[in-house]
């Protein structure tokens, strides 16, 4: 299963827009708010440039990159957690998916109104994370309500989990995300059943017009960025209409065009590489003759855990794992010759998958 990342910020900021770029899938786009109402889905694979050098010594019939899921979502508007707007139907869909790409507006077009009047890409950061925030508290009040009542019939083993939910809303009501929580408050127990959306990993996405070639002088850009650095994430500057544009152009003209408007590349790599980072996976690879593939998990997985995302019989059956780095093979040439310089080592069920493994699985059937 792919990540699937949800593409979320005001009306008229350029979602739609950036998810065509990234997918090439053709969602509607419009000056009107609310022109995505039913989330747009749209896959991308994540370039990797050590499949390019396996494959070259393995020569397998076909490659399999790993992939994300990109989800535009409806625009949010204050009052979202009350059902203002398609409030109701942005929360539901973006409890979806497992990280966000929060698109902010620093591009001027007169034809293309903000819901606000005015650029400020900070406080659009501010009103959709408020509406997260109000969102969250009201999850956890329910939650807490229902737990309160099982205490009080005497289940005492509820005890810890209303002080875990208590710790939770106290920090939500300070305006602080979920994904910050600390040890009372965080990972684990209740925590995890709540599938809060302040705590989904956050990619901040400023969309920059075609002429902000230095986003790093813009005044808007340094002011997000600094935002950005106090919570914690990671910002990035795309200009999504050209982006956009850049898609429709044969591969050999889009150099021309990018060189034409003061643009060195294209910025669309790097996003797709921070959107993979965000969730803190490892790739790792499997090979034979008719396949070489990408899997990613999360990092700290285990062999056999590894073994059942290839599929579940190796997990079940699961004997050992022949492990060798990308590199190490490329350099030999062959797995025979990896084999034979002492560059593949065998490991158990408690070994934990490493970035650009690549793993032959034996098991039982």
């Amino acid at each position: 299963m792919a990540l699937r990342c949800g593409l979320v910020g005001l009306p008229n900021c350029g979602k739609s827009t950036l998810f065509n770029a990234l997918t090439k899938a053709g969602a509607q786009t419009a000056l009107y708010p609310f022109s995505t109402i039913d989330p747009n889905v749209g896959v991308m694979e994540v370039a990797d440039e050590r499949l390019d050098a396996v494959a070259g010594v393995t020569r397998p019939k076909a490659v399999v990159s790993a992939a994300i899921e990109y989800v535009d979502l409806a625009g949010l508007v204050k009052g979202a957690n009350r059902g203002e707007g398609l409030g109701n139907q942005f929360l539901a869909h973006i409890r979806e998916v497992d990280a966000l790409l929060h698109i902010v507006r620093a591009f001027q077009d007169p034809q293309v109104p903000h819901v606000d009047g005015t650029l400020d890409p900070v406080r659009d950061i501010e009103t959709v994370s408020y509406e997260l925030l109000l969102a969250d508290l009201e999850t956890v009040a329910k939650r807490q309500e229902k737990t309160s009542r099982k205490l009080r019939s005497g289940e005492r083993r509820y005890q810890g989990e209303v002080e875990q939910l208590k710790a939770l809303e106290a920090l939500l009501g300070r305006g602080v995300s979920a994904r910050h929580a600390g040890p009372e408050a965080g990972r684990g127990g209740v925590f995890e059943e709540l599938f809060l959306l302040t705590a989904k990993p956050t990619l901040y996405v400023v969309n920059v017009g075609e002429k902000t070639t230095a986003p790093e002088e813009d005044p808007l850009f340094a002011a997000t960025a600094a935002y950005a650095k106090g919570q914690g994430a990671v910002v990035i500057a795309v200009p999504a209409k050209l982006e956009a544009e850049l898609v429709e152009l044969e591969p050999a003209d889009r150099g021309v065009f990018l060189n034409e408007l003061g643009w060195a590349k294209s910025t669309l790599p790097d996003l797709v590489r921070r959107s993979f980072a965000l969730l803190d996976l490892v790739t790792f690879f499997t090979v034979n003759e008719n396949e070489l593939h990408a899997w990613t998990v999360p990092r700290g997985t285990t062999a056999p855990a590894a073994a059942g995302k290839v599929h579940s019989r190796m997990e079940k059956g699961f004997i050992r794992a022949e492990a060798v780095d990308w590199s190490d093979l490329v350099r030999a040439g062959s797995m025979a010759a990896a084999r034979e310089s002492g560059r593949v080592h065998v490991e158990g069920r408690e070994y934990r998958v490493k970035d650009g493994d690549i793993l032959y699985f034996r098991f039982n059937p």
